[in-house]
């Protein structure tokens, strides 16, 4: 059991005192009913609460998935773009998600967030080879060579050892579907264009079993819940 304004607090409603006055400014319910204590105590267990009439699941750590549209950086500090970051509600910010792994500027699709170290490590960590699938759009016309050559393995530039993709598909004589265990910077490009092509617009459709849902539109989140990796 938890007080309602320690629940506020853990889930980056701002600090107690104004979680306190979130409560008694009625912009609070749990389950459905308006509460103006924000003392009273709550089992956190399946705990779904709504300030001003958004509806949040109490989560000891937050999990989201975000169609990344292009022009937005994966980082805190970004250089040249907008992060990622201000397409999330300030109280996922505040909580300190960060994205799990990193898409390039220009790069669509599922990007995962989370404030568990833990989770964001073993997703990432390359010793546990999360899968990862991308759809390339390519700028020359390619056949079947261009997917034997990935999954045989290419060697990139100041790389010790070859990297090879664990699937490949030619969808079209300019659509790519690739999958890779690794996370190496540009990897993908990289791939594509020391087999003889290259990226002109790349999407990540899938990490691990999750998969982007067609419906998410681009620049919208949504939580994840029991998810294995």
């Amino acid at each position: 059991m938890q007080t309602l304004e320690r629940i506020l607090h853990s889930q980056g409603f701002g600090t107690r005192r104004s979680c306190r006055a979130l409560v008694r400014a009625r912009r609070v319910t749990v389950a459905g009913t308006l509460t103006e204590d924000p003392f009273a105590e709550f089992d956190t267990g399946a705990l779904v609460f709504a300030v001003d009439g958004q509806d949040w699941p109490f989560a000891e750590h937050a999990l989201v998935m975000l169609n990344k549209p292009a022009g937005y950086e994966c980082s805190r500090a970004p250089q040249f773009h907008a992060s990622v970051l201000e397409l999330l509600p300030p109280a996922l910010r505040e909580r300190g998600v960060q994205p799990v792994g990193r898409l390039d500027q220009d790069t669509t699709g599922l990007l995962l967030l989370t404030d568990d170290g833990a989770l964001n490590h073993r997703l990432t960590a390359p010793k546990h080879h999360v899968p990862k699938t991308y759809r390339a759009t390519l700028k020359h016309p390619a056949d079947a060579t261009l997917c034997e050559r990935l999954l045989g393995g290419v060697q990139l530039r100041d790389e010790p050892t070859p990297s090879v993709a664990i699937n490949c598909e030619l969808m079209g004589p300019l659509t790519l579907r690739l999958t890779i265990d690794e996370g190496k910077y540009h990897q993908v490009k990289r791939m594509i264009a020391a087999a003889g092509n290259r990226v002109e617009a790349l999407h990540r459709e899938s990490v691990g079993s999750l998969v982007l849902p067609v419906d998410l539109a681009p620049g919208a989140w949504k939580w994840v819940v029991d998810f294995a990796g």
